[in-house]
């Protein structure tokens, strides 16, 4: 009998996960009753996982199955896992005045690296937390895309967003031969920007290696402000804010291989990125890749 309690509610854990991933646009299979769990599976359009709700003796156990270094992986782990509760998020004391940077396309084998930066008050601050700003991983590529622009009218065009081409990212790690080392350079660069729009005293970013990369890399503004470093910092509404832009930027590029060169390009690391390589090597030979791929990934050499 305690065995069919279980099996209840690791049927109603799978209801809710398909109800909240729907939610966020993803296309959720109907459930599957197995010898010892339900299953579902989640796809984005490119990448496919499944989600396994266990149930025994012992309780419920909860399980993702699929490419751990695929964006639809890491979307998901947010989402149902890690997320950010709104009560949380407004219990961090923020400053009043300051920068928030943010990056997108780390993970990911195609595609550019994107920084970007916004500058927030009291009163934008505000109003970001209200139009619903949070960490970009807990939100679907469309509503980011309506938000990007929101933002940068709410923070009176006070934001600046670098993009690095796989071509351009291939020859910094030719030559700094660390991705940490570019990141660094990258923020730096963004913080610089922003100082030169208006003098900020304080500035928050995604903790995402030795705290020194972002500070050697700031000039004679950048070396004057309080920059503070923090893991899952998109907590702060100015960081969340940059997240979300940087991740829409990013968006953008692969719509731009769509439109001017007909190339439909999947997103993180996994073995769809995998084929997609090889389709693309067949097709226009190994060259191609470094101007549109991260080449220093595992992905290249399999």
């Amino acid at each position: 009998m305690q065995v069919y309690n279980f099996k209840d509610s690791a049927k109603k854990i799978v209801d809710t996960w398909t109800e909240t991933l729907k939610k966020h646009s993803f296309s959720v299979s109907a459930p599957v009753l197995n010898d010892y769990n339900y299953e579902i599976k989640v796809t984005n359009g490119t990448e496919k996982l499944k989600l396994l709700a266990y149930f025994g003796k012992n309780g419920n156990k909860t399980v993702i199955q699929g490419e751990k270094e695929s964006q639809l992986f890491s979307d998901i782990n947010n989402i149902l896992f890690e997320k950010i509760s709104t009560e949380r998020r407004e219990d961090i004391s923020e400053p009043e005045h300051y920068i928030g940077t943010d990056e997108s396309g780390k993970g990911d084998y195609f595609g550019p690296l994107v920084v970007a930066g916004v500058i927030v008050n009291k009163v934008s601050s505000l109003l970001l937390k209200e139009m619903g700003v949070k960490d970009s991983k807990l939100l679907t590529d469309s509503v980011m895309k309506k938000m990007a622009p929101e933002i940068k009218r709410i923070v009176n065009d006070k934001f600046n967003i670098i993009v690095i081409t796989p071509k351009t990212y291939n020859d910094l790690h030719s030559k700094m031969k660390n991705v940490n080392r570019i990141l660094g350079w990258s923020h730096a660069r963004v913080i610089e920007n922003l100082l030169m729009i208006e003098d900020v005293k304080t500035a928050i970013s995604d903790k995402f290696g030795d705290e020194k990369l972002i500070v050697n890399s700031l000039q004679e503004k950048g070396k004057k402000i309080n920059l503070m470093q923090f893991t899952k910092a998109e907590r702060y509404t100015a960081v969340a804010a940059a997240s979300i832009l940087a991740r829409s930027r990013f968006n953008e590029w692969f719509e731009e291989q769509i439109m001017k060169n007909n190339l439909n390009l999947p997103k993180g690391a996994s073995g769809i990125v995998d084929n997609k390589v090889k389709e693309i090597k067949a097709k226009y030979g190994s060259e191609y890749l470094a101007d549109i791929a991260k080449l220093h990934f595992k992905t290249t050499n399999k």
